[in-house]
């Protein structure tokens, strides 16, 4: 904005922005606020000068995007329509005179037509990057002209009122007594060739001083003259199209289970709108208010139809979409086609890549040169999504399975709470950014996920946090879906995709630490070093806990007293010179402090980060964020700074997950994607119906590459948004499983390997239990590669044990087996399963071909040896070094046939290479894919420790057998004989479970052994322990809960 504070005197000429209606529909006057419809904010100028500011100037003459959610009525004062300093201008390109039947559209007969029939004049308008054009006949002009006339002379009575004084004070007098004359004509009816011409020229000149006079081009009659709104010039939302005030019907919402509403002829309604078509959406508005009341996005089934009969109205137009048929009315035969058309023609010329399938049936295309990168595990990605949000102008989208308000991005924690995700929005929202958030609304029976109170914190932060739950589970008829997708969108230009929820337990590194018991403190040398310089960090003030004066930072050492962990019964008074810095803010609640201890036990690290080196037992994980789901769930999630495990006593359980950023057209894309959904729900649900939740708009592709943030270290890539959506989940017609397609025709494609991470891993169809086919297309492709002779490899990483709460020792439970049952049917037990299935062709040559593997890591907890598996929560596939798919998708069901869990993914396929090695040979592979590989592949097998690992050939012999198998099986027999850990393919029934944890391990009978068995380890991968409890029925008993839900549950 220009104007910072209102200017002191207000000159004639300067405030020129009167647009109220001062006539209401009776004729009498309404002496409504008059001075609060000034604006304030206009820049003071001297008399006579002709610069007109609408006090929304930006620098670049643009309007912001956030001008779409401050609308006003259309006859308001303050709507904020044209763009700062730029002139509007129109040209009458030609005269259109054919309008009787049979001649309408009959080009031939051209020069036949009545002479005598109403001419219409084509006028193209141009405003700064904006050209569109506007049909009028000449009664169209005099009915302007007569409305003009009555609000200049209603500006020229001096009423005995204040408020009319101020207004007529406003208006430049010039404008008042220079509004231009229309000079008579001969009506509609031009006879001859030279009349047209000279009626074209004057109404034309006419126009063009209309509107170079604020006073009338901001009247709401010369707006809806030159179909003009609010909307209009909003350079984000892109070319501008055709619009203008129609009639409405109401209904046609593809919802689930009310298809009927709107389609009989017994329930609808009119209304008067005014409906605006861009580039790939179209929305109409309530003039009265300015209220935005629906969205219709273009895709694929996106259809115009003008007959009567499809139209079921007289002069109507019918939209089709995916998501609803949307009946208009207009005044005419000519009005209607003319609407029809353009819309068509405009959407066909602008929007054409929404209304084709594109591949793998996504509802988006492949877009080239995405700025792209990826993230291997939960550090990382909330750093960089943390960066992200704070440089957020805009909107922020989130959507998560799960949400937990009070995590840090940013750890270990040592700038207070500037980086916890609440404080960051709270943040946002107070600067003026838009924040919307959905939440997967759980049936609270099974999950305690407590998504009511992520909703009552977040929205309790500030006004402009806006969430929404869904499903109702009762109105909509869904209990057993889930909204699964993980998407943090910025401004439309930067969108985090992948498998990480902002939610405890989800941040980890490459180390993947089992114990937590440390706190954090600067380095000794820096303390001591108190009045030596340091410089502040990158938007930290002062009241983060650490005073700078004059650039000298001095650190609190008070010492404090913590409380008590709770459970844990232990004291402990101590030194811990970053409780005030963490605990500085508001937002926190009373019992915050209760994990912010500090203990001598732990290993001593030095980390470097951007305030300095920290030096002691780090802690990183605070409260419910310290956990281990399998032998506990979470509980009282309202009292977030709490532990609900003994970290002394039980290790956490490490947490490996894949994610990933994209820009550009692929962020508007995803963005597009949360925007269908949000408006969905606003529509569905009632309570979100009202203007408190705002339809949400979709930005232009045709500005997606005017990138104003881009996260560091990416590489260009192609990128294509896919997605698993359905009518209950995006109110569309048809479900799309997009994701399900690629992974499937990715396997089929690839040459050399697929390396797949993934929570689950339930596959191979029998058209029962199970339908997604990515099991039998790594079956056709490794029995294709045995017939041919050639390499091919298949990596499988999958979770040891599936994440439900239970006790190992006796079986695990029955939601641990039923999900167990399942990932074993895929890999070896029945005849669908993929090692059954080889077999047939290639007896034991099948170890050749594929590995499947999990996690495992182990640790001093205070004394005690203690090991727990790495719960892997990707959602990933790279194949031959060149493409990769990440997502929120697992490999079941419920992720993959679109119709179930809603879920987000992208494919990423490298557009350049750098030369890489494949089976011995030089390759050309692309530097995202390599590099992911690269990263897994040091991850898991050590190789950021021991550098001597050669993971460059991902299928050689060599890599194969003696690095990966064998560290696999090394690791997994080691862990078995110093822990008896499980599972284990030793273990084949109850009976042997009883039996094998009789025998002690190495850990208890001989722990200076255990050490040295240990230090042989390498990494984290070990064998997948695939004859566990292979000769029990692991399907849940009859009379169980578990065994009264529908098998769908599970697969």
């Amino acid at each position: 904005m220009l104007g910072k504070a209102p200017p002191t005197t207000i000159s004639l000429s300067c405030i020129s922005d009167i647009t109220v209606d001062v006539l209401d529909p009776h004729g009498s006057i309404k002496m409504a606020t008059l001075v609060e419809s000034l604006d304030t904010r206009e820049l003071d100028m001297g008399e006579g000068e002709e610069t007109d500011l609408d006090g929304n100037f930006l620098g670049d003459c643009r309007i912001q995007f956030s001008a779409i959610y401050a609308t006003v009525g259309f006859k308001e004062a303050n709507a904020k329509v044209y763009l700062p300093t730029i002139p509007i201008t129109a040209k009458i390109l030609e005269v259109e005179r054919f309008t009787t039947a049979q001649d309408r559209f009959n080009l031939s007969h051209h020069r036949s037509v009545n002479k005598s029939l109403p001419a219409v004049f084509k006028i193209e308008m141009r405003h700064g990057e904006f050209t569109w054009v506007v049909k009028r006949k000449e009664k169209h002009f005099m009915e302007l002209h007569r409305e003009l006339l009555r609000y200049k002379t209603f500006m020229r009575i001096p009423l005995p009122s204040r408020s009319h004084t101020v207004r007529r004070k406003s208006v430049r007098k010039s404008e008042v007594r220079q509004m231009p004359s229309l000079p008579r004509g001969g009506g509609d009816e031009l006879e001859r060739d030279e009349q047209v011409s000279s009626r074209r020229k004057q109404l034309e000149d006419y126009l063009n001083k209309l509107l170079r006079m604020a006073m009338y081009r901001k009247y709401h009659h010369t707006m809806e003259f030159i179909d003009v709104s609010q909307m209009s010039f909003i350079h984000d939302l892109g070319p501008k199209g055709l619009e203008g005030m129609i009639y409405k019907r109401s209904g046609g919402h593809r919802i689930p289970g009310m298809n009927c509403c709107g389609h009989s002829q017994a329930c609808y309604r009119w209304s008067k709108r005014w409906l605006v078509v861009k580039d790939s959406f179209l929305l109409y508005m309530k003039p009265d208010s300015g209220a935005i009341s629906f969205v219709l996005l273009v895709d694929k089934e996106f259809s115009i139809k003008m007959d009567s009969k499809d139209t079921e109205t007289k002069h109507g137009v019918r939209i089709d979409s995916l998501s609803r048929t949307l009946a208009l009315k207009c005044s005419s035969y000519r009005h209607a086609r003319w609407w029809g058309q353009s819309i068509e023609n405009f959407v066909r010329k602008h929007g054409k890549a929404f209304l084709r399938d594109h591949r793998f049936g996504s509802f988006a295309q492949e877009e080239e040169n995405i700025p792209a990168k990826w993230y291997v595990n939960g550090k990382t990605y909330m750093e960089d999504v943390a960066d992200a949000l704070d440089e957020a102008k805009e909107e922020i989208f989130i959507t998560d399975w799960w949400l937990s308000p009070e995590i840090f991005l940013k750890r270990p924690v040592v700038e207070g709470n500037r980086w916890r995700l609440d404080c960051i929005l709270k943040r946002k929202a107070q600067q003026g950014v838009r924040i919307f958030v959905m939440l997967y609304k759980e049936v609270e029976l099974a999950l305690g996920i407590n998504s009511g109170y992520s909703k009552r914190t977040l929205v309790y932060l500030h006004p402009n946090i806006k969430v929404m739950r869904h499903p109702d589970h009762v109105s909509s008829s869904v209990y057993l879906w889930a909204h699964h997708e993980k998407i943090v969108v910025i401004d439309q230009s930067v969108a985090f995709v992948g498998g990480i929820d902002l939610a405890y337990g989800r941040w980890d590194d490459r180390e993947h630490r089992l114990t937590d018991v440390g706190s954090v403190t600067r380095s000794v040398a820096l303390e001591q070093a108190g009045s030596t310089k340091t410089p502040s960090p990158k938007g930290v003030s002062s009241a983060d806990g650490v005073s700078h004066s004059n650039g000298q930072g001095t650190l609190p050492s008070d010492t404090v007293d913590l409380p008590k962990l709770k459970g844990i019964g232990r004291s402990r008074r101590t030194r811990f010179s970053l409780y005030r810095h963490l605990h500085k803010h508001t937002l926190q609640h009373a019992d915050s402090v209760s994990s912010v201890d500090s203990t001598g036990s732990g290993s001593v690290r030095s980390l470097k980060t951007g305030v300095g080196e920290l030096l002691g037992n780090t802690r990183f994980w605070h409260g419910k964020d310290y956990c281990n789901f399998v032998y506990r769930d979470w509980i009282q999630l309202e009292k977030p700074f709490d532990d609900f495990i003994d970290r002394y006593t039980t290790p956490r359980m490490p947490w490996h997950d894949i994610a990933s950023v994209v820009h550009g057209k692929a962020a508007r894309d995803v963005a597009r994607h949360f925007i269908q959904r949000w408006n969905f729900t606003k529509i569905m649900k009632p309570k979100y119906r009202s203007l408190s939740y705002p339809f949400l708009l979709p930005k232009s592709h045709s500005s997606a590459n005017e990138l104003r943030y881009q996260v560091p270290g990416c590489v260009t890539a192609k990128v294509q948004v896919l997605r698993s959506a359905a009518d209950w989940s995006a109110g569309i017609k048809y479900h799309e499983e997009s994701i399900h397609n690629a992974y499937i025709q990715v396997i089929a494609k690839s040459k050399h390997y697929i390396y797949i991470e993934n929570q689950f891993f339930i596959s191979c169809a029998d058209n029962r239990t199970v339908y997604n086919k990515i099991g039998d297309a790594i079956i056709e492709r490794i029995i294709r590669a045995h017939k041919e002779g050639k390499k091919y490899r298949v990596y499988v990483v999958t979770p040891l044990l599936p994440g439900f709460e239970g006790d190992i020792t006796t079986g695990g439970g029955n939601a641990i087996q039923a999900v167990m049952h399942f990932n074993y049917r895929t890999m070896i037990r029945g005849e669908y399963s993929i090692i059954s299935q080889l077999k047939k062709e290639m007896d034991d040559q099948w170890m050749n071909y594929i590995s499947f593997a999990g996690l495992r890591t182990h640790a001093d907890l205070e004394g005690r040896l203690v090991t727990e598996l790495i719960y892997v929560h990707s959602k990933m596939l790279i194949a031959d070094d060149n493409t990769v798919i990440i997502g929120s998708a697992n490999i079941n069901d419920r992720s993959m046939l679109g119709k179930r869990d809603s879920e987000v993914a992208v494919i990423v396929e490298d557009s350049e290479t750098v030369t890489a090695v494949m089976d011995g040979k030089e390759y050309q592979a692309g530097p995202y894919a390599l590099q992911l590989r690269l990263e897994c592949f040091r991850t898991i097998l050590g190789g950021h420790t021991d550098t001597t690992i050669d993971l460059s050939d991902p299928i050689s012999d060599r890599f194969y057998k003696e690095v990966w198998m064998t560290t696999a099986g090394r690791n997994a027999t080691i862990y078995e004989k110093v822990f008896r850990c499980l599972p284990s393919s030793l273990v084949r029934n109850m009976s042997e479970l009883e039996q094998y944890q009789s025998k002690p391990g190495l850990a208890q009978s001989d722990p200076v052994h255990a050490q040295e068995e240990l230090r042989r380890i390498r990494g984290f991968l070990v064998q997948f322990p695939l004859d566990f409890l292979s000769e029990q029925n692991l399907m849940p008993s009859v009379g169980t809960k578990e065994a009264m839900v529908p098998t769908e549950i599970w697969t």
